[in-house]
Formats: structure tokens, C-alpha cells, sequence
């Protein structure tokens, strides 16, 4: 389970380099197919549950996991009944 504080993950990404932090909410049962993003990620989840498929291999991510994307990875994202949450760092 995650202990830290939203201020705590924002202050140390953005120390790290990372240009914005936020907090993503995610509907029941959301589907995204495989896509990319223009920048890298490093996430932990802090609500409902989500499914993370990168290079063919997919990670069942529940409160506290955290997961990292590189730079235009490609991925594809499913989301549980009660949708999820997650706190990201950003850098493109």
C-alpha cells in the first residue's frame, strides 16, 4: 500500500527532473488500446485496479504498484468495475 502523500510523489519526480504531476481517474471497465505518449511516465496506482500490457506482457496493477513507460512505448491499458486512480509524473 502507498503511505506517501501526493506532495511527497510530486515534490520528488519534479526533483528528479519530471516536468508535471498529476492525478488521473479512470472510468469503470475503460478500454485503451495499444498506443503511445510523447513523453515517459512513472505512476503509482492509488484506487481500483488496472491491467498494463507492454512488450506482450500484462501486469495486474492494484493500490500501491507502481509502473514506468519510457518515451513512445507502446502499451495498452484496461481498467477494473471500479475504474482506477493513479498519481503520474511526466517528462517529455
Amino acid at each position: 500500500m502507498n503511505t506517501e502523500t501526493f506532495e511527497a510523489f510530486q515534490t520528488r519526480w519534479l526533483a528528479q527532473g519530471f516536468e508535471e504531476v498529476l492525478v488521473r481517474d479512470w472510468a469503470p471497465d475503460t478500454v485503451l488500446e495499444t498506443h503511445s505518449h510523447p513523453f515517459a511516465a512513472r505512476a503509482v496506482v492509488t484506487q481500483g485496479e488496472m491491467w498494463l500490457t507492454v512488450a506482450g506482457q500484462t501486469r495486474h496493477l492494484r493500490p500501491g504498484d507502481t509502473f514506468a513507460l519510457e518515451r513512445d512505448e507502446p502499451h495498452a491499458e484496461r481498467y477494473g468495475p471500479q475504474g482506477a486512480s493513479y498519481w503520474v509524473a511526466r517528462r517529455g
